[in-house]
């Protein structure tokens, strides 16, 4: 991961493509909060099930707030878009296992699609430093 810090704003890259493309930072971290990007499982899991996909998603989001220097339990909402709301269980089982302790307002909607087809799920997420 990579970032710039124009005045107090930090931007942080996750490195992947589509950055460059859609013109977007994995993570913007400025005073104490960092918004973390709409985030999706890597390519490398495209063939894994929504549990899997919200693992690796989720493994996504932590590296930037470590970055940003924070971690999962300052997170306070979380966004979770769905292909399939039958996937909800595996999805909210995945969430639960990284945020059990922390307990963030979230959400849970499902859309008609995401950038590629395999994709089955994608989180947003907002935390507060301090």
């Amino acid at each position: 991961m990579s970032a710039s810090t124009p005045s107090a704003r930090r931007n942080i890259s996750s490195g992947g493509a589509y950055e460059n493309v859609f013109g977007y930072s994995r993570a913007v971290a400025l005073g104490g909060q960092i918004h973390v990007s709409g985030t999706c499982a890597p390519a490398s899991h495209e063939t894994l099930g929504a549990f899997e996909q919200t693992k690796a998603a989720l493994r996504t989001i932590e590296a930037a707030l470590r970055e940003a220097g924070a971690d999962l339990t300052d997170v306070v909402r979380t966004v979770v878009y769905v292909r399939d709301i039958a996937d909800a269980d595996a999805v909210a089982r995945a969430h639960l296992a990284a945020f059990d302790a922390v307990r963030p307002a979230s959400t849970l909607v499902q859309v008609t699609s995401m950038l590629r087809p395999w994709q089955l799920v994608e989180i947003e997420a907002y935390a507060v430093k301090g």
